[in-house]
């Protein structure tokens, strides 16, 4: 396990859910996410499903590809077209939050299937042990 650091990005009310990003690639991750109002907005959108507790697997589900790889989602930016990836870990925090942490940017996904460097970045992403900063 890789021993990596997340601070919190947003929460629910009532504190039981939240969104971490991965801090050595937050800087990646939020210029994406800052690129343009429809990235923001997209992001947002995500994000409110997230918190609510809706799943909606066109815009946030799973990467099943093994056991090792179970914890692994991945946030899905325009699908059809540049088809990008935020690959997440989710875990539970020692009080209990759920949290989702978007720990890799992965741009233009271009097939429906993972490819070779695809499942190497979410195998990674699976090794990631992380720390929460608040």
């Amino acid at each position: 396990m890789t021993e990596r650091s997340c601070k919190q990005l947003i929460a629910s009310p009532d504190g039981r859910r939240a969104i971490y990003i991965d801090t050595a690639n937050s800087d990646e991750i939020l210029e994406y996410l800052n690129r343009s109002a429809k990235h923001r907005k997209k992001f947002q959108y995500i994000a409110q499903l997230i918190l609510d507790g809706i799943r909606n697997t066109e815009t946030y589900d799973r990467e099943n590809i093994n056991d090792h790889c179970k914890d692994v989602t991945a946030m899905k930016f325009f699908k059809g077209n540049s088809n990008d990836r935020i690959y997440c870990k989710e875990v539970r925090s020692a009080q209990g939050v759920f949290v989702v942490i978007a720990a890799v940017l992965h741009e233009k996904k271009k097939s429906q299937k993972n490819s070779a460097r695809e499942i190497s970045q979410i195998e990674k992403v699976a090794s990631y042990d992380y720390s929460m900063e608040a």
